[in-house]
């Protein structure tokens, strides 16, 4: 269901998803066939051990190197290695993996650790939070975008953080500051979690200890440590940015901050994008960006999300906004996908304000 521009050039309509059907997301997920749920933990397990090995063999090229150059470019591709390990760890907490919950936790907080993240709060705001109210703003705060008003009333500093937060080169900021500062490490959990949250960020503050100690015996050099540890971090905190923007973000997607105009459904089916790339880029990406089957049923493995894309194509193919991965069109949609008029479902550019 496409967008359409209005005269001002800087204005895009979402149309209102009403050619949407309002089923229950039960009646979605009936769709979906037998064997999108077949779990085949062998598979699992093998591709774990292919994430570990793109992480550590950069990393091991971060240690070994001389030169400070050096060590930071394997610290950089050491990041696109832990993305493909926290990936891997998004589908072992969401029970997709194995049967067994205990060995999901402690695999899923493994593969984690070198991103930082820590397990048992990401759980909680990802699971309960985004997949339980996707695209409902007052809840699901994921990249909500501000409305004009709202970004008129911040201060400069708060209207060049949003707008740095809104470009693809910074969008890495919002993932930094809202969902990793104050989404995890600030977070103040009730008293029935507060234990296990504390013990998941111990458990990944000894980690980046202990991996800092490594980096600094090996190469003696604060660029080491930087390399080992920081530059990772940043590079897998800017592609888990893009990649959570692009699949909720688009001119032809809606936000909502009228739970009644909203369902689990709607944000499900009609607020969640299918990105489709080379063979290459889905398979290293664990089908990542075929996005809207794992939100109508986030317990469909990864390596079954393109059948599940098939099956949910025949029913709500024409809901789903899909499109190629090029770089033009993250371009096109950071520049339009900047301000947001809830009542209206109109994206505006801040060229407006």
């Amino acid at each position: 269901m496409p967008g359409h521009l209005a005269e001002d050039p800087d204005v895009r309509v979402v149309p209102l998803p009403i050619a949407l059907p309002r089923p229950r997301i039960g009646e979605v997920r009936a769709g979906f066939s037998d064997g999108c749920y077949r779990r085949r933990p062998s598979l699992a397990v093998a591709w774990l051990l292919v994430d570990l090995a793109l992480y550590a063999l950069p990393l091991a090229g971060a240690l070994l190197a001389r030169s400070p150059v050096a060590r930071l470019a394997w610290g950089g591709l050491a990041g696109v290695g832990v993305a493909v390990l926290f990936v891997w760890a998004h589908d072992a907490a969401h029970g997709a993996l194995f049967r067994s919950g205990r060995w999901a936790e402690v695999l899923g907080t493994a593969a984690m650790l070198p991103s930082l993240q820590l397990y048992r709060p990401w759980v909680y705001g990802h699971n309960r939070v985004h997949h339980g109210f996707t695209a409902l703003s007052p809840i699901d705060w994921i990249w909500r975008p501000l409305t004009p008003d709202e970004y008129r009333s911040r201060s400069r500093w708060g209207r060049a953080a949003y707008r740095a937060e809104r470009h693809w080169a910074g969008c890495g900021l919002h993932y930094l500051v809202q969902v990793w500062w104050k989404g995890m490490v600030r977070f103040r959990p009730d008293d029935r979690r507060r234990r296990s949250f504390r013990a998941a960020k111990a458990g990944t503050v000894a980690f980046a200890v202990a991996l800092s100690a490594v980096a600094w015996r090996a190469t003696g050099s604060w660029t080491g440590v930087a390399a080992a540890v920081v530059v990772p971090f940043l590079v897998f905190t800017w592609i888990i940015a893009l990649v959570v923007y692009l699949h909720h973000t688009h001119p032809d997607v809606p936000f909502f901050a009228d739970r009644d105009e909203w369902s689990p459904a709607l944000g499900s089916v009609r607020c969640s994008t299918v990105i489709r790339s080379n063979p290459v880029v889905e398979t290293l990406s664990h089908n990542i960006f075929i996005h809207a089957p794992h939100h109508v049923d986030s317990r469909i493995p990864f390596y079954r999300l393109p059948l599940a894309w098939e099956d949910l194509r025949r029913r709500y193919g024409a809901d789903v906004v899909q499109y190629r991965l090029r770089a033009r069109e993250v371009r096109r949609i950071f520049r339009t996908c900047q301000l947001y008029e809830f009542d209206t479902h109109t994206w505006r550019r801040f060229a407006e304000v």
